[in-house]
């Protein structure tokens, strides 16, 4: 039995929880201009070395991986090979590779400050050959060679006021003396100093002489978005006349800088680093969501490093293992990038795969998602999502089904939502054709898992026209909370972010009135506690469609273009509580009035 919520009118009482952060957090939502300097034109695919080396890899460890990678998977796109933090820091270790306060141990630089190659782990490296030798070995096998870099000069060139190549500048003019928390070997650079940028310039000729092609940049994206350093490394990659991929890190990158940072650098980090836990993958479900206007073409957001295979060898975090996500979460860890176009980093040490590992990295057609796919996005959130892309040069559909929860549940997409009437639909992890689809297609997916399809129109249907309803005191829009798709779910309003649950459909309940219909889940704009439910203040909420009078709304012209949307059992007005302006302000019933906290504009989507 429902039970009458009638709210008290407090704002206490009202106060909506903190939903995770819309698409565009006030940035407009247009598709953002991606850098294109001749790489990343599709999502980079390779492998880094921090998940299973830490700060330790070894130059024949390198070489090792690379190996596997040019026998076993460079004929699937995967080609980077990346040499992550501190490469220069003398020997090996379980710590942090910090100096003290006495600049100990020393780093190897140049006599410019530039970092170069620790020989104990990089022989090759020997005298001023830097990267060089390891790079052409690479190169050879058909891979690319990637390097980490801390943002910023070493302290330690500072401490020595070592000169700024090809100026009459010195180190100790250009830092601005901020840190790192996790790593003390760099100062950052006042990029407003000539210098800075000098500095950058001619660290950049150095490895554009190595042959470096992706250069990842570390302290710059998070905790502190640093756009004037990540303008100089964009502008000195430019300089270098070797194109290069400029990746940054760590995350969260501030949604709000999503223009800039699509506009500067070729993938981003949008969490923190991400380990072998359920948890931590089940939070980039919001993440790469909100981050979806601002992928193109040479801009990829990045949810981090993929942490399957044999991880933590040498550190950095917990006992060497195999990946603590199961099957089922690896799959679906895969198959959320590949739907989202994602960075493909693998983590784990390469050599150590076992074929389950090399099966998720060399199955071509879910490979083919992540490289060759448009218009991702989500088309239903809550704990049983559906996502979709499309399929370039064709009318198909990829299709995502995930099951976020803890047993195995049934995820389905009615396929009318997309124009389609009827399809075939293949299988993409296992191949094979699941015959032709009606209707709906509904799959019973395990806990936290997820599957992904191929689906081929034969015949199409006209779509259900969808409206955004938008507040005109406030211009948000009508939205199920958090994309739930259960019975309850508050209906709030929220700044415009182009998902679903926050289109409605339309369906003619007879007498001038209508249901209203959340694209999303299917449910209907229901006032809740029932017909009895009559009263100022009652919360509106979303709640399978029934014959009920709660659940039907009449069109009432409120001028301007604007409409008042009326319930038929209470006669009272869809409002925004108490007239706020706020994300996530409650939208209940209230007696009909002259407020534009009741007025509503609908736009067809």
């Amino acid at each position: 039995m429902r039970k009458l919520l009638v709210l008290v009118m407090s704002a206490a009482l009202l106060v909506v929880p903190t939903k995770a952060q819309a698409w565009n957090n006030g940035v407009a939502n247009t598709a953002p201009l991606g850098w294109n300097n001749g790489v990343a034109s599709t999502a980079p695919m390779g492998w880094n070395s921090y998940d299973s080396y830490n700060w330790n890899v070894t130059e024949a460890q390198v070489k090792a991986n690379a190996d596997y990678m040019r026998d076993n998977l460079r004929q699937y796109g995967w080609q980077y090979i990346v040499i992550d933090w501190a490469w220069y820091y003398p020997g090996s270790g379980t710590g942090s590779p910090n100096q003290d306060a006495n600049l100990q141990p020393r780093l190897r630089l140049d006599e410019f400050g530039r970092p170069l190659p620790d020989t104990t782990r990089f022989p090759s490296a020997t005298g001023t050959n830097g990267f060089k030798p390891l790079a052409d070995y690479l190169h050879a096998g058909g891979l690319k060679f990637g390097v980490h870099l801390m943002r910023g000069i070493p302290r330690q060139a500072v401490a020595d006021n070592l000169p700024i190549q090809g100026t009459g500048y010195t180190a100790n003019q250009i830092d601005n003396t901020t840190t790192a928390s996790w790593l003390n070997l760099n100062w950052g650079l006042d990029m407003s100093h000539p210098g800075a940028q000098a500095y950058l310039d001619s660290l950049f000729r150095l490895y554009a002489s190595w042959g470096v092609d992706y250069v990842k940049v570390d302290d710059i994206a998070a905790p502190t978005y640093r756009q004037g350093e990540i303008e100089g490394y964009r502008l000195a990659i430019e300089r270098s006349g070797r194109p290069m991929v400029l990746s940054l890190s760590p995350g969260p990158t501030p949604l709000a800088n999503g223009a800039h940072v699509a506009a500067n650098a070729h993938l981003w980090r949008i969490v923190n680093d991400l380990w072998d836990n359920w948890a931590s993958l089940d939070a980039l479900f919001d993440k790469l969501r909100d981050w979806t206007p601002f992928r193109t073409t040479g801009a990829w957001p990045d949810p981090d490093m993929i942490p399957i295979g044999r991880l933590s060898k040498q550190g950095p975090v917990g006992s060497p293992r195999y990946s603590n996500l199961t099957a089922d979460e690896q799959r679906t860890l895969m198959t959320l990038w590949s739907i989202n176009r994602s960075p493909l980093m693998w983590g784990g040490n390469l050599t150590e795969n076992r074929a389950a590992e090399l099966a998720l990295m060399t199955n071509a057609a879910v490979l083919g998602v992540d490289q060759n796919s448009t218009n991702n996005r989500q088309l239903t959130g809550g704990t049983r999502q559906v996502w979709a892309a499309d399929v370039p040069g064709s009318n198909h559909r990829y299709i995502a089904l995930f099951n976020r929860e803890s047993a195995a549940a049934t995820v389905s997409l009615n396929l009318a939502d997309l124009g389609i009437g009827s399809a075939t639909v293949t299988d993409l992890w296992s191949g094979s054709s699941l015959g032709t689809v009606t209707g709906a297609l509904s799959r019973s997916v395990p806990a936290h898992g997820a599957a992904l399809f191929r689906v081929a129109p034969l015949t199409t249907v006209p779509t259900t026209p969808s409206y955004t309803l938008t507040a005109r005191h406030s211009g948000k829009l009508a939205d199920v909370y958090n994309g739930a798709t259960t019975d309850g779910a508050a209906v709030v309003q929220w700044a415009a972010n182009g998902q679903t649950n926050q289109r409605w459909q339309f369906r003619d309940a007879g007498g001038g009135y209508y249901q209203v219909v959340g694209a999303a889940s299917g449910k209907c704009l229901d006032v809740n506690g029932g017909t009895g439910a009559t009263g100022d203040g009652v919360q509106v909420v979303q709640w399978t469609c029934h014959t009920g009078t709660n659940q039907q709304w009449r069109l009432q012209d409120a001028g301007s273009g604007y409409v008042q949307l009326v319930a038929r059992h209470s006669g009272k007005c869809l409002d925004v509580f108490n007239a706020a302006t706020t994300d996530g302000a409650q939208l209940v019933q209230w007696t009909c009035g002259t407020g534009t906290n009741q007025q509503w504009r609908r736009t067809a989507v």
